[in-house]
């Protein structure tokens, strides 16, 4: 009976604010339920690897979280309310044996006993992932689908400290008696879609989404004086805007989590945009992060209209921030702007959600200066992920565009025909014409017959458009429309020759205008 006594004094112990007989009993029964626990019967509790959980204390209901989103090595563990963030989201990695590490998705670190210590009270933190018996837990279960997890180096359990039930109590490790503040919950992890409003062509992997489109956003609701950005992604760049005003640019952020604090401790609106086109790359969004007292809340509704643009660099803003037209590749980069493109800037101003399903270089049947012959913009519109061979956006039934708007040609016809290029000027427009037809009934089916597809027609490609409309128009499809983009006022002040932020606002003006006037049920 040594150890059930010893196992009886811990809790009296540790619980010494409490009094009275009901405090003794309750004692022993925690003793009883610590003495089944450490006679081994304790089972390997099934995880997932590939998911990620919340861990819900028992004796608190809060969870474990690290202290401040902090990405630094030795940043404590403690408990927190549930937020869904991404320092309280934690993925088990297999260590053999029956033992994982428990890895921040925020920081990629992992859960780690500091210093080897074996004592009791030992901070919990995070830490460099080094694969140490230290940074090593196996589950051991307790009543009600509860779990303890236990240090491979020590031996003992992870705890709240004192059965603290404030936010902001530190995580330690302690003798394993099966107490309450040892017992954990592993709640899968609520989605990052759960928590942010997008309307872009996102493949979602539960705790973060990935994507590759230029001008896809994520839009979220949180309270308090701060907000993390979770991201991996080190080539492109990002707007960071709080409550409508730009407060952080992004230049090729990588694997953060990138805080904006100092806000006012009330409720905010955030909206994290990627600027600019990388489709040689794969971007991932891991949510946002509400600073320390705060809460990242019900995201925002969607907006009841939807335009999707599908176009070249022309859509996507290649270099219309720039002040000059010679641009090196850096300066391409970092002046590319899909947010303030003609089509970001219509679809606000018709106060719609939006897709720019745009990509410099590439034509309907030709891509700039004949270049690139095994691929063209129908290769890759129906991907979310552009880098990834025979990918396939699936969507989730939320995107039904009213109108659509394509401007694909410039590629086409910007140049002259070369030497060796499979084209005569007349085989190349029937070519075109062909293909365009062909794209719009595949829009055309994809979307419905209440879609509006707006064509539009500029410099030589105008013509070929025009013709493609009157022939969908001839069959009885009235929902194609044709639209001249008209250059004049325009500078073309953009790298390379392209339309400046100037020239996108004008446009802007131009097509909403023309896209209110169609009879669109707004």
């Amino acid at each position: 009976m040594k150890g059930m006594y010893m196992t009886f004094r811990v809790p009296w112990r540790r619980c010494g604010r409490r009094t009275g007989a009901l405090t003794v009993v309750t004692a022993l029964m925690m003793a009883l339920m610590a003495g089944l626990g450490a006679a081994g019967t304790a089972q390997a509790a099934a995880v997932d690897t590939s998911a990620w959980y919340v861990l819900v204390n028992r004796g608190s209901g809060k969870v474990l979280d690290v202290a401040g989103a902090s990405t630094a090595d030795g940043a404590s563990l403690t408990q927190w309310p549930r937020t869904d963030g991404a320092n309280q989201r934690f993925q088990f990695v297999d260590s053999g044996g029956g033992y994982y590490r428990l890895k921040a998705q925020h920081s990629g670190k992992v859960l780690d006993v500091l210093n080897y210590s074996t004592a009791d009270h030992a901070d919990i933190a995070q830490w460099s992932d080094a694969g140490g018996t230290n940074q090593q837990f196996r589950l051991a279960d307790s009543p009600d689908g509860y779990v303890r997890l236990i240090n491979r180096n020590s031996g003992r359990a992870v705890e709240v400290e004192n059965a603290s039930t404030a936010d902001g109590a530190k995580v330690v490790q302690y003798a394993d008696w099966g107490g309450a503040n040892q017992q954990w919950q592993l709640v899968r992890a609520t989605g990052v879609l759960a928590q942010v409003h997008t309307a872009g062509r996102v493949k979602d992997s539960g705790n973060t989404v990935q994507y590759s489109w230029p001008g896809v956003y994520f839009e979220g609701r949180v309270s308090g004086t701060g907000v993390g950005i979770v991201l991996n992604d080190s080539a492109a760049d990002y707007d960071v805007q709080i409550d409508g005003a730009t407060v952080a640019t992004l230049v090729t952020p990588g694997n953060t989590t990138h805080w904006i604090n100092g806000l006012s401790n009330s409720t905010h609106t955030v909206r994290l945009v990627k600027r600019n086109d990388t489709p040689g790359d794969t971007s991932t969004f891991g949510g946002f992060v509400a600073a320390p007292g705060g809460a990242v809340l019900s995201k925002p509704a969607p907006r009841n209209r939807q335009i999707e643009f599908v176009g070249d660099s022309l859509t996507v803003g290649y270099g219309n921030l720039s002040t000059s037209r010679t641009c090196t590749s850096d300066q391409l980069k970092r002046n590319t702007n899909s947010d303030v493109s003609y089509g970001a800037l219509t679809a606000r101003q018709l106060n719609a959600d939006y897709q720019i399903n745009g990509y410099s270089g590439l034509g309907m049947v030709r891509n700039y200066n004949g270049g690139r012959t095994d691929v063209t913009y129908r290769t890759f519109y129906d991907r979310a992920l552009l880098n990834v061979s025979g990918d396939v956006w699936q969507n989730p039934g939320t995107w039904r565009p009213q109108v659509v708007v394509v401007n694909l040609g410039t590629n086409d016809f910007s140049t002259a025909i070369n030497p060796g290029e499979p084209w005569t000027p007349e085989s190349l427009a029937a070519a075109y014409r062909s293909a365009y037809g062909d794209f719009i009934q595949k829009l055309r089916t994809r979307y419905g017959a209440d879609t509006t597809i707006v064509a539009v027609g500029a410099g030589q490609y105008a013509g070929h458009v025009q013709q493609v409309v009157k022939a969908r128009n001839d069959v009885g499809d009235s929902r194609v429309r044709y639209w001249f983009l008209d250059d004049s006022g325009l500078d073309f002040l953009g790298c390379d020759w392209h339309y400046s932020a100037h020239d996108d606002r004008l446009i802007a003006d131009r097509l909403t205008s023309f896209i209110a006037g169609l009879p669109t049920g707004w």
